[in-house]
C-alpha cells in the first residue's frame, strides 16, 4: 500500500490549485492597483475641471477685485465643494494668501503647495501633502485683462480616494473568490478524470511502469501488435513484430500487415498459421476489454519457420516409413503367394512371379536414382509412388525427369515444393475415374522446372489465385497451407507458378537458376 505519495492526479490538483490561487491573488492585487489608478486619474481630471471652472467664473474675478474677497468667495466655494465632492477649494492671492478654505481658521494664512506654474499661466496638477494631508490638487490662475490677479486650488485627499477604492474591494474580492472556487472545481474535475486515466498511480510508479513496459516490449521474443478500437494505426508494435512481419520504422497501419493478417476475423483467434514470403507464423488474437467495453485487439506472433521445416522433414520421413510399411505389407503378401505356389508344386511359376515383381520395383528405383542426383528428392518420389498406390492412384515419373542437383532450391525447399504439389494432385486424382498423376522434375532453359499433372478437374484462375492466400483450401479436412507455402517459396526465388486445365490439369513451376558471376 502506498503511503505518503500523492498520485499524479493528486499532485496535478495541488499544483493547479496553487498556481491558480497565485494567479487569482496577483490578479486581485492588480485589480486593486488598477482601481486606485483609475480613481487617481478621475480625481486629477475632476480637480482640474473644478479649479478651472471656478477660476473662469466672473463672480470669482469680481470677488477678488472687491475690498472683502473672503466674505464673497467663502460661501460660494463651500457650496461648490460640497456639490462636487472636493475636500477643499482655495482661492488665494498671488502672494499665497488664502481667501477661502474648508477650515475657516486657515483663511488669511499662506497656501502650502506649488504655485509657480499657475503664476506662469499654466494649470498645474500635483500630489502634495498640505494642511489636510496628502492630496491630489490642481492650481490654475484667475486673469484680469491678461494679468494673473488670483489663483484657485481644488483638491481631493488621498484618504478619500482610498475610501472610494476600499468600497470596491468587496466586489473585487467576491469576484476573486468566485474565480478561485471555479478554478478549484475545474482542477478537481480534471484531477478526477486524470485519476481514472492513470488509475491513481504516482508519477514514479507511472515512470517505472513505462520503463518496465518498454523493456518488456523490446525483450520479448514474440511479436506483439496492439490496435485500438476502430483504429487503423497500431498503438503498440514491438521490435520482434517488425522483424517477423517486415514492417518499416514509424507508425504501422493495418494496411502494412500481410494480406492474410489484414483479412483476419475480428474475434478471438487461437494458433492460426499464416505464411509470409520468408516465414511461417503462428498468430493469436485476443480482444482487450476494460470495464465491460472492448478497447482494442492484441496480436501475438511466433515464428514457426524452423518448426515447420522440421515438421516437413518429419512428414517426409513419415511418408517414407509408410511407404516402407506398405512395401513390407505388399512383400509379405507376395512372399505368401510364392510360398503357397511352391507348396502346390509349382516352383517355376513361383520364381517367375517373384522375379517379375522384383524387376518392376527395381527398374523404378534404378531409374530414379540415376535420374535424380538428390537422395531426399528421390526418396520423396519413391514414397509418393507407394503412397498414391495405397489410395488407388497411379503416380508416374515422366521420362524427362533428370537433374544433377536441386539448384537453385535447397533439398528442404525442393521437398516442400514437390511434396505439396504431389499431395494436392493425389487428392484431386483420387476422386476421378482414371486416378492418374504424372510428375516431372528437370533443369531446362536456365531454370528448374517442376510439373505435376493429374486427372482431376483442375482449378480456375480465380481459385488458383486464392490458393496463394493463407488458409484457403477446397478440401474441408485440410488447413490450406500447402499451396500457400508453394507460392511463397516461388515468390522468394523470383519464380513463376501457373496452372492449366487442358488437356490435363497441371501445375507448372519455373525457378530461374542463379546467375554465375
Amino acid at each position: 500500500m502506498r503511503r505518503g505519495r500523492l498520485s499524479l492526479a493528486g499532485q496535478a490538483f495541488v499544483w493547479q490549485l496553487v498556481v491558480l490561487a497565485l494567479m487569482i491573488a496577483v490578479g486581485t492585487i492588480l485589480a486593486v492597483l488598477d482601481a486606485r489608478r483609475d480613481h487617481d486619474l478621475a480625481a486629477e481630471m475632476q480637480v482640474r475641471d473644478v479649479s478651472v471652472t471656478v477660476a473662469r467664473s466672473p463672480s470669482t474675478l469680481a470677488a477678488v477685485s472687491s475690498p472683502y474677497p473672503s466674505g464673497l468667495l467663502q460661501p460660494t466655494t463651500e457650496r461648490i465643494r460640497a456639490a462636487t465632492g472636493m475636500d477643499f477649494i482655495v482661492v488665494m492671492a498671488p502672494d499665497r494668501t488664502r481667501y477661502t478654505h474648508t477650515n475657516p481658521d486657515l483663511i488669511g494664512k499662506p497656501f502650502v503647495g506649488s504655485i509657480d506654474g499657475a503664476l506662469a499661466g499654466q494649470t498645474l496638477t500635483e500630489t502634495f501633502t498640505g494642511t489636510m494631508g496628502p492630496s491630489i490638487r490642481a492650481v490654475t490662475p484667475v486673469y484680469d485683462n491678461g494679468r494673473v490677479v488670483a489663483l484657485v486650488a481644488a483638491g481631493v485627499t488621498r484618504a478619500k480616494i482610498s475610501t472610494q477604492v476600499a468600497s470596491q474591494l468587496p466586489l473585487i474580492l467576491g469576484v476573486a473568490a468566485v474565480g478561485l472556487a471555479l478554478a478549484a472545481l475545474s482542477s478537481f474535475l480534471i484531477s478526477r478524470r486524470l485519476r481514472r486515466q492513470t488509475h491513481g498511480l504516482a508519477p514514479d510508479e507511472l515512470r517505472a511502469l513505462y520503463e518496465h513496459h518498454d523493456a518488456v516490449l523490446h525483450s520479448v521474443h514474440e511479436g506483439l501488435v496492439v490496435f485500438g478500437d476502430q483504429t487503423e494505426a497500431a498503438e503498440v508494435v514491438n521490435d520482434q513484430a517488425r522483424t517477423l512481419l517486415d514492417l518499416p520504422d514509424g507508425p504501422v497501419l493495418r494496411a502494412d500487415l500481410p494480406i492474410s493478417l489484414q483479412q483476419m476475423s475480428g474475434g478471438v483467434v487461437r494458433d492460426e498459421t499464416h505464411v509470409t514470403t520468408d516465414r511461417v507464423l503462428l498468430v493469436n488474437q485476443d480482444l482487450v476489454s476494460w470495464e465491460g467495453r472492448e478497447i482494442g485487439t492484441v496480436l501475438t506472433i511466433r515464428d514457426h519457420t524452423e518448426l515447420r521445416a522440421v515438421l516437413g522433414e518429419l512428414d517426409s520421413v513419415r511418408n517414407f516409413a509408410e511407404s516402407l510399411r506398405a512395401q513390407a505389407h505388399e512383400a509379405a503378401n507376395r512372399l505368401h503367394t510364392v510360398v503357397t505356389m511352391v507348396e502346390l508344386g509349382r516352383p517355376d511359376e513361383a520364381v517367375a512371379f517373384a522375379t517379375a515383381e522384383l524387376q518392376l520395383s527395381q527398374v523404378l528405383i534404378d531409374r530414379l536414382l540415376a535420374a535424380v542426383g538428390d537422395a531426399a528428392l528421390a526418396a520423396l518420389l519413391l514414397g509418393k509412388v507407394d503412397q498414391a498406390a495405397e489410395r488407388g492412384v497411379s503416380l508416374a515419373i515422366s521420362e524427362d525427369t533428370a537433374l544433377d542437383s536441386t539448384d537453385p532450391l535447397s533439398a528442404h525447399e525442393t521437398v516442400t515444393l514437390a511434396g505439396n504439389l504431389i499431395d494436392n494432385a493425389i487428392d484431386a486424382a483420387a476422386g476421378t475415374v482414371d486416378k492418374r498423376v504424372e510428375v516431372s522434375v528437370c533443369h531446362r532453359d536456365g531454370a528448374l522446372w517442376v510439373r505435376v499433372a493429374d486427372s482431376g478437374p483442375g482449378m480456375s484462375a480465380q481459385m488458383f489465385s486464392r490458393a496463394a492466400e493463407r488458409g484457403y483450401t477446397t478440401k474441408s479436412d485440410h488447413a490450406g497451407l500447402g499451396l500457400a507455402l508453394v507460392h511463397r517459396l516461388v515468390d522468394r526465388h523470383r519464380g513463376t507458378i501457373t496452372t492449366t486445365a487442358a488437356p490435363h490439369s497441371a501445375v507448372i513451376v519455373r525457378i530461374p537458376l542463379r546467375e554465375t558471376p
